[in-house]
């Protein structure tokens, strides 16, 4: 009977990247067959709460630096999908939401992803949820310095 060993940091690393390729690999199949990109999916699946988010949020939810996110944005418009508002709290600030053409294309690729995201038992997804919910917690307060 083999002796199990202790995981090391670096199999962390390696388990939690093979794993988002192979989600982010799947999740891709299902979006080409509505011409959608990864990005693009992640930008829609937070303006998909109908609340207008500011770039800059929009940035960091979609993992995508500024000049990038700008682009996809102003493609995203140009295809009648969102469209940018003026911040009535703060207006310097633009926030960007769902035309109703956007709400209609989001709601059809979000139904097209559950139907084909990961098969995992119901007590599973919710417990892998929770424990990467409490690696990023664990991450984000131990500072950068931290070694995984």
């Amino acid at each position: 009977m083999p002796i199990p060993t202790q995981r090391q940091p670096q199999d962390l690393a390696h388990l939690l990247t093979r794993a988002e390729r192979l989600v982010a690999r799947r999740l891709q199949s299902v979006l080409d067959e509505d011409g959608c990109s990864l990005d693009a999916w992640r930008v829609l699946a937070l303006l998909g709460d109908g609340q207008g988010h500011h770039m800059t949020a929009i940035a960091e939810a979609a993992f995508l630096p500024p000049p990038t996110l700008t682009k996809l944005v102003d493609q995203l418009v140009d295809q009648n999908l969102v469209h940018r508002r003026v911040d009535p709290l703060d207006r310097r600030r633009i926030l960007a939401y769902l035309t109703p053409r956007g709400q209609t294309y989001w709601r059809r690729l979000d139904r097209e992803v559950r139907a084909h995201g990961p098969v995992l038992s119901d007590g599973d997804d919710e417990l892998l949820r929770a424990l990467l919910g409490r690696l990023v917690d664990t991450l984000d307060g131990a500072g950068a310095d931290t070694a995984l």
